[in-house]
């Protein structure tokens, strides 16, 4: 699989494992939600794995700016809220600094 779309599944995996232990915490939800979050928490870190990178940190780096876009599409989708201008300003500028470490020039 190629990279963006690993990092947007890890993506998707991470938001909804954080997203598990935000309605348990703060949306009062059972503890049992903690248990499919646990695991796509577990297949975030998997998928990051897969991302052909010479260096861990660069990897991460990258995956940055496709998970604060990843993050504003799940606050329109999944919690009714649409994305300001300004959110998606910001969420374009994380993209194009994602798009500069991955296929950046390297010495």
């Amino acid at each position: 699989m190629p990279a963006i779309g690993l990092y947007v599944a890890a993506a998707l995996a991470e938001i909804a494992g954080c997203f598990a232990f935000w309605a348990w915490l703060r949306l009062d939800r059972s503890v049992l939600w903690l248990v499919p979050g646990v695991a796509a928490l577990a297949l975030f870190a998997w998928l990051l794995t897969q991302v052909q990178a010479d260096f861990a940190g660069r990897a991460y780096a990258a995956y940055g700016g496709i998970y604060i876009a990843a993050s504003l599409a799940w606050l329109w989708l999944v919690e009714g809220q649409a994305p300001g201008r300004l959110d998606l300003l910001g969420a374009g500028l994380c993209i194009a600094g994602a798009a500069v470490i991955l296929w950046g020039a390297r010495a």
